[in-house]
């Protein structure tokens, strides 16, 4: 056992000292900015920080404090002492990198079982960054426990570093015009606003005018420079966007709040919509943190049963974007309940069948393979532990759903129990669909928008 064991008041003696030795990460100090709400740019910001007196990230002179009460309260004298005072000369700053020591000693031995302690931190060049004095109340009784298990902390950024990757690569592209439909709301106008802030979208507002007029007053934003197309309705806003797209005065779509059925009924229309010989198919870009590189998923939310040919489309669909944003070959995972072949389970099925279709070339430009479990397709440990012998297997980027319930139910597990995030468009159209859930916050619709300007400028250049 990990055991945690004081010294009592009369155990010390003159010249006892303990030590600890950290190295300052980034995560030590957005932890403590977490901890504390000090969010101080000399902390946080390298920008910042290069400007500086110190040109570089320091720590905060009180997480160096923190471990001294921490070699303290553990260590010397350990569980049971009581602070009663503590002195602190901050004196050189720690950068990233820079290890820590931090060094008590029992100075004196007080009345009433207080006791004074040196305390010094010094780096790894003996430079001290730290020193003062600390008077405790020294436990009386010996104390001897099995240490506690602290929890797992992970950290997530309020703006994904990934999704912001992902905005960097429009840099030195045109704002797709986009009619953004029915955007009544704060979450959906916000999300296009901000968008168009960045430069990704050159949004045409269409919907009621008095709602959309009423959600910009709530966001407390001056629409007065943005064209707002007026309908009386979402079904009528989802009918002009797609007018505007065949009058060459949009680019892309973008879905406000109206629900999707209602969104993509005029997109489909066989004599009026936005057909191609390819089957439309969704897709997300998810930010999931804990994943060792950007994963994609779909379709999770527009082909509710799909067919072994419509599988063929939802995969070379995803392929296709994949390969527009990175320019390199995916590796494409066909998801099912199991990693085998099994007749009473269609989807391993045509798993079977669409490896086959890349390997004859009906689907290129990717790896693909399949059937394949959750687990053995994001884990390698997962796959060897069940002797998969895979180039996709552990490592896919693009996981591909059995239909729209196990996608849909999978996507908001991760959303709502694991926090992660997704940025959405339908592929397979005329022009990009811009889909987002309606609990998505900004970051991801500008996420959404710049996999839509990708998608987009890369078929008019001829990659797509």
């Amino acid at each position: 056992m990990n055991l945690i064991e004081n010294k009592t008041y009369d155990e010390l003696q003159v010249g006892d000292t303990a030590s600890l030795s950290r190295t300052l990460t980034m995560q030590d100090i957005q932890i403590f900015a977490v901890m504390s709400g000090d969010v101080n740019p000399a902390h946080l910001d390298k920008e910042y920080a290069e400007h500086s007196r110190f040109r570089e990230i320091i720590a905060h002179g009180m997480w160096g404090g923190s471990l001294i009460s921490t070699l303290i309260g553990t260590k010397l004298p350990g569980p049971g002492t009581i602070y009663l005072s503590q002195t602190l000369k901050f004196k050189h700053p720690l950068g990233l990198g820079d290890v820590l020591d931090i060094k008590v000693t029992v100075k004196e031995k007080l009345a009433k079982n207080r006791v004074t302690l040196e305390c010094i931190c010094k780096d790894q060049d003996d430079n001290i960054i730290i020193s003062g004095e600390a008077v405790v109340l020294a436990p009386g009784e010996k104390i001897r426990r099995e240490q506690v298990k602290l929890p797992i902390i992970a950290l997530k950024e309020e703006e994904s570093d990934r999704y912001q990757q992902l905005i960097a690569l429009t840099d030195n592209l045109k704002p797709l015009k986009t009619a953004v439909v029915h955007p009544v709301e704060e979450n959906s106008l916000g999300g296009a606003l901000e968008a168009a802030k960045d430069g990704l979208i050159e949004p045409i507002l269409v919907g009621p005018q008095s709602k959309i007029e009423a959600a910009a007053e709530q966001l407390g934003e001056d629409i007065s420079g943005y064209t707002i197309i007026a309908t009386k309705h979402s079904h009528e806003a989802a009918e002009r966007a797609v007018e505007l797209v065949h009058e060459g005065q949009a680019e892309a779509l973008m879905k406000g709040k109206l629900h999707t059925d209602e969104l993509m009924h005029p997109i489909v229309d066989k004599a009026k919509g936005l057909r191609t010989g390819r089957r439309m198919s969704h897709i997300f870009a998810l930010d999931a943190p804990s994943y060792h590189k950007p994963l994609f998923l779909t379709d999770a939310a527009l082909n509710i049963r799909p067919s072994l040919s419509v599988k063929k489309d939802i995969v070379q669909n995803a392929i296709d974007l994949f390969r527009s944003l990175t320019n390199r070959t995916p590796k494409v995972a066909l998801l099912s309940a199991v990693e085998t072949v099994n007749e009473n389970i269609p989807s391993t099925l045509d798993a079977t069948a669409l490896c086959k279709m890349a390997e004859r070339g009906q689907i290129v430009g990717a790896m693909v393979d399949g059937p394949l479990a959750m687990d053995n397709a994001i884990s390698k440990a997962a796959a060897e532990a069940k002797g998969i012998v895979s180039q996709v297997a552990g490592d896919a980027d693009i996981l591909v759903v059995p239909d729209i319930e196990s996608g849909n139910i999978l996507y908001k597990q991760m959303r709502f129990l694991s926090g992660v995030d997704g940025a959405g468009i339908v592929l397979g159209a005329r022009v990009p669909v811009i889909l987002t859930s309606r609990a998505s916050g900004p970051q991801s619709r500008k996420a959404s928008c710049a996999l839509a300007l990708i998608s987009y400028r890369a078929q008019e250049d001829g990659n797509g």
